[in-house]
């Protein structure tokens, strides 16, 4: 079986814990971010991996991405849409370009590398696309506002395509962790309150090793920790307006 990964958001935290763990695992990866310097410095790491910069927002250099490397590894076997922004703060605060940057990596970004993925994926054996969504996209998150929508999306897109995509023998899933200690998170310089209420417990290395799971577990949707596992049940069990009450005093 052609054990190939493409992975976008590379350089750092949880993209690069995840090419770490697959290449250790003897898979070959693809390496995609923005950051140039930092992607070099992995892909060093990890024995000259294929890599190229590449800002998700261009449709046509994703195309020419995914077609490079899916040629230089003879195939695509996993895309995992790992790329994303955060920014963290009042909804008013935060200008209206900013905002859209979010949508655009967090949401756009992810149809243009789907897409782009879909020609090489229906030739590999057992394709995957997993993307990154988050526990916000349980219920809107407050100073998270824009973050949260934009996974709200992934959420959706992951759950439509599952099942559209059937029909080309693709599954499609997605990560659904709480807040993970990466430098996206530590670096914000707004701290929300419901951050500082639920703690930020998970590594990088912990997404990793779900994203390697989902190799193999055939579920949409991989809630990732005990905490959030127990507010997923909650929420299917309880009234929503019990979640919007959770979230107001999680966010006070």
């Amino acid at each position: 079986m052609n054990h190939t990964i493409l992975i976008t958001g590379a350089a750092s935290g949880i993209g690069a814990a995840t090419a770490r763990l697959f290449h250790q695992r003897g898979w070959q990866v693809g390496l995609l971010d923005i950051s140039a310097d930092a992607l070099a410095t992995l892909a060093s790491e990890l024995g000259n991996a294929w890599h190229q910069p590449l800002d998700v927002r261009d449709a046509e250099a994703a195309q020419q991405a995914v077609n490079d490397f899916a040629h230089s590894a003879g195939g695509l076997r996993v895309l995992f849409n790992c790329a994303g922004v955060l920014q963290v703060g009042h909804f008013e605060d935060i200008s209206a370009a900013a905002h859209a940057r979010i949508i655009g990596i967090n949401v756009q970004g992810v149809i243009n590398m789907t897409l782009a993925a879909l020609p090489w994926l229906q030739g590999a054996r057992e394709p995957l696309v997993i993307n990154m969504s988050s526990a916000s996209a349980l219920y809107g998150v407050p100073h998270l506002a824009s973050y949260s929508a934009s996974k709200f999306a992934v959420r959706g897109l992951t759950e439509a395509l599952d099942i559209e995509w059937r029909r080309h023998g693709i599954r499609v899933c997605d990560l659904m962790p709480p807040f993970v200690n990466t430098p996206m998170v530590r670096d914000q310089p707004f701290r929300a309150p419901v951050v500082d209420r639920l703690g930020v417990h998970l590594s990088a290395e912990d997404i990793a090793e779900a994203a390697w799971k989902a190799l193999k577990k055939p579920a949409v949707h991989h809630p990732i920790g005990l905490q959030f596992a127990g507010t997923m049940l909650l929420e299917k069990l309880a009234p929503r307006a019990f979640t919007r009450r959770l979230m107001s005093f999680l966010s006070r």
